[in-house]
């Protein structure tokens, strides 16, 4: 059995505790997930490094969790098709017309949904 844990990139991560791509990233880590933390402006959310694109984490993710408004997104999707993942959540906020298409365009396997409650936890209760 594979004992690696699951791995997940939030894009979007932030230092704000009231904040999604806070909750998202203390979420995942709760839940046994190994946690990569993407924001270009912050060295370190919630004690993990940050970095500053999702091309420079180590390792494929399996998910991959984004907090951006769309015509942020939009320039990030790219990135996330070149790295690779399982499944890219979209979380609500970040999805438009455009970033749906151009998701499914890269072959993307998009989940419309909140990833926090995705993964089991309420966003309300962290």
């Amino acid at each position: 059995m594979n004992s690696a844990k699951k791995t997940i990139a939030v894009i979007g991560a932030s230092n704000d505790r009231a904040k999604f791509g806070n909750k998202a990233v203390r979420a995942f880590l709760q839940q046994g997930y190994e946690v990569f933390p993407v924001n270009p402006k912050e060295p370190s959310i919630e004690g993990l490094p940050a970095f500053k694109s999702i091309v420079e984490v180590p390792v494929r993710p399996q998910l991959v969790s984004v907090y951006l408004p769309p015509p942020v997104l939009l320039k990030v999707l790219p990135d996330i098709a070149k790295r690779g993942c399982d499944e890219l959540w979209l979380n609500p906020g970040t999805e438009s017309d455009e970033v749906l298409a151009e998701a499914e365009r890269l072959g993307l396997n998009v989940i419309q949904a909140c990833s926090i409650v995705g993964v089991g936890v309420s966003p309300h209760a962290l």
